[in-house]
C-alpha cells in the first residue's frame, strides 16, 4: 500500500514556481488554475518515485484495468490542462480526484506509474465531478426559485 504523500521540502520550491514568484513559467498554460499545475507536478513526482522503486527492487507491478499497454504521449500537465479546457470540471474536482487517487493507492497494492496515472486520473475526475459538480447543480436547481427571488428583490 502506498500513498501520494511527498516530502514537504520538495514541494516548497514548486509552490513558488506555481504561484508565479519565480521567473520561470515553462509548461504553464494561461487561463489554467495554478492548482492544476501543482497537482500535476505532485503526480509527476509520485510516478517517477514509484517507477524508480519498481526498477530498483525489480518488482513487477500488478496489472489492473487502469493499466495501458504503453504510456500516453501527453504529459500529466498537458492531460489535466486538456481535461480542464474541454470537460469543464471545476478546480475543486481535480483536488477531490487527487484525494480519491490517494485513497485508492492506500487500499490496493498498486503503484502509480506512467501506464496507469492517466486512466486513474480521468476515473477519479469523473467520480469527483459527479459528486461535486452534480451536487452543486442539484442544489442550484432545487433552490432556483429562491435564487430568482433574491436576484429580483435585490434589483428593486
Amino acid at each position: 500500500m502506498d500513498s501520494l504523500a511527498v516530502e514537504i521540502e520538495a514541494i516548497g520550491s514548486k509552490i513558488y514556481l506555481v504561484l508565479g514568484l519565480n521567473k520561470s513559467t515553462e509548461g504553464v498554460v494561461l487561463g489554467t488554475p495554478p492548482v492544476l499545475s501543482l497537482l500535476s507536478s505532485l503526480l509527476e513526482e509520485v510516478v517517477q518515485k514509484h517507477e524508480k522503486l519498481l526498477e530498483t527492487t525489480k518488482k513487477k507491478d500488478d496489472v489492473t484495468i487502469f493499466h495501458s499497454i504503453r504510456a500516453p504521449t501527453l504529459s500529466i500537465q498537458q492531460y489535466m490542462d486538456r481535461i480542464f479546457k474541454y470537460a469543464g470540471f471545476s478546480s475543486s474536482c481535480f483536488i477531490v480526484a487527487y484525494i480519491y487517487m490517494d485513497r485508492f493507492l492506500q487500499r490496493v497494492d498498486v503503484h502509480l506509474t506512467s501506464l496507469n496515472v492517466h486512466r486513474l486520473l480521468i476515473t477519479s475526475l469523473m467520480i469527483a465531478a459527479k459528486f461535486i459538480d452534480d451536487s452543486l447543480s442539484v442544489i442550484i436547481t432545487e433552490h432556483q426559485h429562491y435564487i430568482y427571488m433574491l436576484n429580483n428583490n435585490s434589483m428593486q
